[in-house]
């Protein structure tokens, strides 16, 4: 019986796959899946090992992985991994259609996974689960989610581990000017970026270009839009690869909201439905016009983006991102081709869409596209009218804004009826305690700014 489709020709089949470990040029499955914080989480496999074992009887983890902060610590506060239950093991579930080789690692292919428990439910908080239940919704409707990421990274010309015993201050970026567009500035870091790109064409990924931004050593490399599913599998892939080949460069590369006083790196995130026959959702084209559909769905963003701000701003740094005149968005508004807005429509015909330009580089993809689709199918659903258009600057205009803090985004989305309708209670409580984790850590750390400020004069 033949496996699922190949998502395009440089994804390999299982029998591909196996073929390739049986004649020894692969040698290594990397089988991941991506946790809370957006990272790539799992095992390196050997393939022999792989093909004799696990592809019939598949592998396990602790679930502990999807209960932890970013350093790792087990913590309280989650109902599905405790010291009471024991720390027990989650079952990966190979995705076939995700098969892709890592030409920047020797012998090397790479699976990612769906979670689910022993008894073969599903384990609903997983970041992966999540996005599923929206796009189930959607295809019920008859519709599909395309979409597309657009990820900006600092990158530095200093190794991780210099990086880390420099306490991540005063690194060298790769540019010491604005290189917005730059030819010149992104010819000097071309070994870096033409290996990323390179890498991820082999693996499976559509890449577009790159370009320079506007902070020091700042860079995007995008990627063809996919379906919704794709596209987060892709984004997390690509941002654990690229640091990777930065350190085998020996340079490293953040991926922080906020890494300094200037510019932040954002993600901006398009966002399409078409119908699962390929037609337009968005488009009327005997109007040439936005179809109501398009316009309920802008709304019912705009209508919960206050309280899905947690999804995409998940950690305190997301928030230092949010300031005026820095094109991160602060006013809850929507406008045409305008970048001051929250939500920036763009395109028509088959390219309509619109642009969430709220999360930054640091965001979960599969909570962030979750979250768009939950309050877009919100709108359609409760037939949202759409407000005006707001024409010139959005951060002078009276419009509600984004919550400024992790905290204030906790107490939304942890008291949201329409996120406990879309996502479960389970899966709101889950994230709500990750914030309280991660308030709680950051509410205990004395920073160099107290330091510097308090040492001597107070």
């Amino acid at each position: 019986m033949p496996g699922p489709e190949k998502r395009n020709d440089r994804h390999l089949s299982m029998p591909e796959l196996l073929e390739r470990i049986h004649t020894g040029e692969i040698d290594t499955v990397v089988v991941a899946f991506t946790d809370m914080q957006g990272r790539l989480q799992g095992k390196r496999l050997h393939g022999k090992y792989f093909a004799d074992v696990v592809v019939e009887h598949g592998t396990e983890g602790c679930n502990y992985l999807l209960a932890v902060d970013v350093d790792m610590n087990t913590v309280g506060g989650y109902s599905i991994s405790s010291w009471e239950r024991g720390y027990g093991d989650m079952e990966f579930v190979l995705d076939e259609r995700t098969i892709r080789l890592l030409t920047h690692l020797p012998a090397t292919a790479m699976v990612q996974c769906d979670l689910v428990w022993l008894d073969h439910s599903p384990v609903l908080q997983s970041p992966r689960a999540i996005l599923q239940k929206q796009l189930d919704r959607a295809a019920e409707q008859g519709w599909q989610a395309l979409a597309g990421t657009e990820l900006e990274f600092i990158a530095f010309d200093t190794t991780y581990e210099a990086a880390a015993d420099l306490v991540y201050r005063n690194l060298k970026p790769v540019n010491q000017y604005n290189v917005d567009y730059s030819i010149l500035g992104t010819s000097r870091v071309e070994p870096l970026l033409r290996a990323i790109r390179n890498t991820m064409y082999d693996a499976g990924l559509d890449v577009e270009g790159a370009k320079g931004e506007c902070n020091f050593g700042q860079h995007e490399i995008g990627f063809l839009y996919a379906d919704a599913l794709t596209t987060a599998d892709n984004h997390s892939v690509y941002k654990t690869a690229a640091k990777e080949i930065a350190a085998h460069q020996g340079r490293s590369i953040t991926f922080m909201a906020k890494y300094n006083e200037r510019e932040g790196s954002s993600c901006h995130i398009h966002l399409s439905l078409r119908g699962t026959d390929g037609s337009l959702v968005f488009w009327d084209a005997d109007q040439k016009d936005r179809t109501p559909l398009y316009d309920q769905f802008v709304a019912g963003l705009l209508a919960t983006m206050a309280d899905f701000t947690l999804l995409y701003a998940p950690n305190i740094n997301s928030y230092k991102r949010f300031a005026k005149g820095s094109f991160a968005p602060t006013a809850i508004a929507w406008g045409l081709d305008n970048r001051t807005c929250a939500v920036r429509l763009v395109g028509h015909g088959g390219g309509a869409r619109l642009e969430n330009r709220v999360p930054g580089a640091d965001v979960n993809p599969y909570l962030a596209l979750a979250a768009m689709l939950a309050g877009g199918l919100h709108g359609i659903e409760q037939e949202l009218p759409l407000e005006a258009e707001l024409v010139g600057n959005a951060y002078d205009s009276d419009k509600p804004h984004v919550p400024s803090t992790m905290a204030e985004a906790r107490e939304r989305f942890t008291s949201s009826a329409i996120a406990r309708a879309a996502f479960g209670d389970e899966v709101v409580d889950h994230y709500t305690n990750m914030a309280d984790v991660e308030l709680a850590a950051y509410g205990a750390a004395v920073t160099d700014w107290e330091l510097k400020r308090g040492f001597e004069r107070l």
